[in-house]
């Protein structure tokens, strides 16, 4: 068979989509970590900065196989009203029917997990979205103990805010939005009814998901510690890389540490594979 005759290779029905900002080394393994499997399986990668004016943004000009968008300055946007008006430029431009939304300190080892979502996803013609409702696999011990105690504040702050005691507002103990460090969206659906990521001031995509959910369509939600089967993630490992929280902010020596041991771990995989 000559070589222009062989069958072309359909590009994926899905698209993938990050956003950027000062987050260099965590960009560069994000990225790194998924550019085999994209580029063989022709998936669209669509990174946007959000004026990061840095080594990040250089690197991102120097990759020929993403779609870079340049988002101008957001001015005083806050961190997440800017990351949700640039989910929807990407938006904007995506023209495959579904949309994976990965945070640049979601770090995919097992890219299986795209097939996974994509099967939940598929099943039914009314499915808006998938993913999960929290951001790290804490272990059944730290999970049972998290949830008993949210559970124990929620229902005392709305007894003493039942007898008319100062009180906070009682948060609900459950988490009920999907998280976008690695959610799925069917974005057809989504143009389709006139809806995006920011669509007001809360975080991107709750909104959307409540809306969805009110016009009747699905949302499938996957247990954190199969998701984490799959990848790792930094919770709030972008606002700590952009120097956000300060030096010695715990938060900043949570990343630290963690973005060591995943460099460490990943070393190790390379090891093994060569």
């Amino acid at each position: 068979m000559r070589t222009f005759d062989l069958p072309t290779r359909q590009q994926s029905n899905f698209s993938l989509v990050l956003v950027n900002y000062k987050t260099a080394d965590l960009t560069k393994m994000c990225l790194e970590l998924l550019h085999q499997h994209v580029t063989q399986h022709q998936i669209p990668v669509w990174v946007v900065d959000n004026d990061s004016a840095d080594e990040s943004l250089d690197y991102l000009r120097s990759l020929d196989w993403i779609n870079l968008i340049e988002r101008p300055s957001p001015g005083k946007e806050h961190g997440h009203i800017a990351h949700g008006k640039a989910l929807d430029l990407a938006l904007e431009k995506v023209e495959t029917d579904y949309l994976f939304l990965l945070h640049t300190d979601t770090f995919v080892y097992e890219k299986d997990i795209f097939a996974l979502m994509m099967r939940e996803c598929m099943k039914t013609p009314d499915m808006a979205a998938v993913g999960c409702v929290e951001q790290l696999d804490r272990g059944l011990l730290r999970d049972t103990w998290r949830l008993s105690s949210r559970f124990v504040k929620h229902y005392y702050r709305r007894a003493r805010t039942s007898m008319g005691l100062p009180s906070k507002e009682p948060k609900p103990y459950r988490e009920t939005h999907l998280k976008s460090f690695c959610t799925l969206w069917n974005c057809r659906l989504m143009k389709s009814r006139g809806l995006h990521f920011s669509m007001d001031d809360r975080v991107p995509g709750y909104t959307l998901q409540d809306r969805m959910i009110s016009q009747g369509y699905g949302i499938k939600f996957l247990s954190h510690r199969k998701i984490f089967r799959y990848l790792d993630h930094i919770q709030a490992g972008t606002v700590a890389a952009a120097g956000t929280y300060g030096k010695n902010h715990r938060r900043t020596k949570m990343y630290q540490e963690t973005l060591k041991r995943l460099q460490l771990k990943r070393g190790m995989g390379q090891a093994s594979h060569n």
